[in-house]
């Protein structure tokens, strides 16, 4: 196992695949800085590491997969100008780092917010009964621009559109996650990983170049959707965003909104 300061990764030669774990549980393995320079770096280092033929990507813990971006511990100053945003979760996902190695995501407990800048990268999805899927950027007074796109690429337009317009009050079950095509797989709970190592390692048994080619004209089936939508999401993200300190307030409130939160 090689360990890195945020992440754990295991690389099984006998079948191919390599297991990557998001390693902040204390944070509910939120991104901060940091992590979002080591993920970067690990996509890229794949790509010359002809022993992982398919990866798996988790969270430590039962409690959640991922929580987006670390808000209590990541300040990201932001330009004056609605032409120029800085998001440091664009470059967190294996697409945006040129890895054409599929990616099974496995999930249990909470995924919300810029944890779908890594779904919303990866080939499919298997989750633990539990699981929940969410994105309350609405509720914190900020436009879910880049989330919406990705998940719109997933989901049928109104389930993402109730998804990201209810914000935190409302969480998706892994059961309807599965019924509107975000999973593809339910498993009990504690049972996500093993299912999606045994996935990835089927695929990994395939010739390595026929299966980055597939993914490769997968991703393009939708890139230039995307593409137009990112294009357009920072200024969105500048005209519609509350300021800083007003969004502050409103995350100063949100351990008493927690109880108040439906699942369907």
């Amino acid at each position: 196992m090689n360990r890195h300061p945020s992440l754990l990764v295991e690389r099984d030669t006998a079948t191919g695949v390599a297991l990557v774990t998001l390693d902040r549980p204390s944070r509910l393995n939120a991104i901060d800085l940091a992590l979002a320079h080591e993920l970067a770096a690990l996509w890229r280092s794949f790509r010359d590491d002809d022993s992982v033929r398919a990866i798996t990507l988790t969270g430590t813990g039962s409690r959640a997969f991922c929580t987006g971006i670390d808000r209590d511990d990541t300040h990201v100053p932001q330009p004056n100008s609605p032409y120029s945003q800085d998001d440091p979760l664009l470059t967190i996902g294996p697409k945006a780092n040129d890895l054409w190695k599929p990616v099974v995501v496995a999930v249990e407990g909470m995924a919300c917010g810029g944890a779908f800048y890594l779904l919303g990268e990866a080939e499919f999805v298997v989750a633990g009964s539990s699981a929940t899927f969410f994105d309350p950027h609405t509720t914190y007074g900020m436009v879910s621009a880049y989330e919406s796109a990705l998940m719109a690429q997933r989901m049928p337009y109104g389930e993402v559109a109730r998804m990201v317009l209810m914000g935190a009050a409302e969480r998706m079950s892994a059961r309807r996650a599965h019924e509107v095509g975000l999973v593809s797989e339910v498993t009990e709970d504690g049972g996500a990983v093993a299912a999606a190592l045994e996935r990835a390692a089927v695929i990994a048994r395939c010739p390595t170049e026929a299966v980055q080619g597939t993914v490769r004209a997968l991703w393009a089936a939708h890139q230039t959707a995307r593409s137009h939508a990112f294009a357009l999401a920072p200024h969105l993200v500048a005209l519609g965003n509350l300021p800083g300190e007003q969004q502050a307030e409103l995350f100063a409130g949100r351990e008493r909104k927690r109880s108040a939160y439906r699942t369907r």
